[in-house]
């Protein structure tokens, strides 16, 4: 039993090999207009954001104004969804290279 541990132990470690694998742009057909694509997409998220914040700023005013605090709290919550959204979308672009970037380091 010891002899198999012994022999189990000292067996040299298998290291993978280091393959480097980068994204290229021109791997495959259509990329650029995979570009456009997102670019497009992330237009209309920016468009749809102002759009629901100044629908939520609206639904707020009349909830403020007409005393309904329910009202009034959905339009805040929309506001800040409407905010984060924008966010999102404007940093898209900067969270995907910074994870990017750190799973480079692993």
């Amino acid at each position: 039993m010891f002899d198999l541990l012994a022999n189990v132990m000292s067996a040299p470690l298998l290291v993978p090999m280091d393959i480097n694998i980068d994204p290229n742009t021109n791997g495959l057909p259509g990329i650029n207009q995979l570009r456009t694509i997102v670019g497009a997409v992330m237009t209309i998220g920016l468009i749809l954001s102002v759009l629901a914040l100044i629908v939520s700023a609206i639904v707020w005013g009349f909830g403020a104004n007409s005393s309904n605090p329910h009202l009034a709290s959905r339009g805040k919550i929309g506001v800040l969804v409407s905010c984060g959204a924008a966010v999102i979308c404007g940093a898209s672009v900067t969270l995907i290279n910074f994870f990017w970037n750190v799973g480079q380091q692993v």
